[in-house]
């Protein structure tokens, strides 16, 4: 029992070691992630590095390369098709929160945008932004829209990370989120779905030329070209 607890912790400690250091690109994408490598690496013997390398592979993080793993490129395409569906999920989600959310329910909302405020580093601001969109689907008073947005935004979080290096970036995020919430605090369905909208297209244009910027990792950022 004992070696189960320890091999549990082991394995959701470097699952967060490994987890960080793709999202802040401190493992590029394509990287290999060879066991033998990251036992080495970590301090971690083998089932908690494999069950570790499972758990990224399912969020899209990691695939299989060859027997090894390898950090997974980011997918333009399925970026592009994840915008359209929080698109489509969250503008719901806004209506109904309109209706159905307590004063008191965006009050604290309004509170921990404000908190969040303070901090001006990457990683909060996008851990910020992800609890923003899931609580705000949450207020739509039905758990199905804030478990879709909280899975998309976590299927993102990389692509958050590169978007949110800009600190432009990261202040025109806070006041979009602010004038969506002003939006819904004001009961205004139509104002807040385009609102909505036209944030997420807007951060999907700005992680677009985030890419298109950082000419020097093109090649490991995004998926190999295929050739006839």
């Amino acid at each position: 029992m004992a070696d189960d607890v320890e091999r549990s912790s082991q394995t959701a400690q470097l699952y967060e070691r490994l987890r960080t250091a793709i999202l802040t690109l401190e493992l590029l994408p394509g990287q290999s992630l060879a066991e033998r490598g990251l036992e080495s690496r970590f301090q971690a013997s083998r089932t908690p590095v494999r069950a570790a390398l499972v758990r990224l592979e399912a969020e899209g993080l990691v695939r299989r390369d060859g027997r090894s793993y390898a950090v997974a490129p980011i997918d333009l395409d399925e970026i592009a098709q994840l915008a359209e569906y929080r698109e489509a999920i969250e503008t719901a989600a806004a209506r109904l929160a309109v209706r159905r959310a307590s004063d008191e329910q965006l009050d604290e909302l309004a509170d921990e945008l404000n908190d969040a405020a303070d901090s001006s580093a990457a990683g909060d601001s996008v851990q910020a932004g992800g609890d923003f969109h899931a609580r705000l689907a949450e207020l739509a008073g039905n758990p199905f829209f804030g478990t879709a947005v909280a899975a998309s935004l976590r299927r993102l979080e990389r692509t958050r990370w590169l978007e949110a290096r800009s600190p432009e970036a990261r202040s025109y995020a806070r006041d979009e989120h602010r004038r969506i919430l002003h939006a819904v605090r004001g009961r205004d369905a139509e104002l807040a779905t385009t609102l909505i909208a036209e944030h997420i297209r807007g951060t999907h244009e700005r992680l677009q030329d985030a890419v298109a910027t950082n000419d020097w990792r093109r090649a490991q950022l995004l998926p190999a070209q295929t050739h006839a």
